[in-house]
């Protein structure tokens, strides 16, 4: 379920809701019994967890190979 925000325009309490996305909003503050108005809010962002995502997940093969010449690059140190 989403998470709304709102506010009341009476009093400028806000506060958090669990609703479903087919209830309708709520019009009343739990504080003041004022109108209330639901804030538009940024949304959640992707989570990136664990360790190599974009390098596991979304590189192209072309991109891979051209990595693993440039790390046996590296690996060969100038003696």
């Amino acid at each position: 379920m989403p998470t709304y925000e709102y506010k009341c325009l009476e009093c400028g309490h806000q506060f958090e809701l669990f609703q479903k996305i087919t209830e309708d909003p709520i019009n009343e503050c739990p504080n003041c019994k004022g109108h209330v108005k639901r804030l538009i809010g940024m949304g959640a962002g992707p989570i990136f967890k664990g360790s190599g995502f974009y390098q596991t997940d979304y590189k192209s093969k072309s991109s891979k190979s051209e990595t693993k010449a440039d790390s046996k690059k590296e690996s060969k140190k100038p003696e």
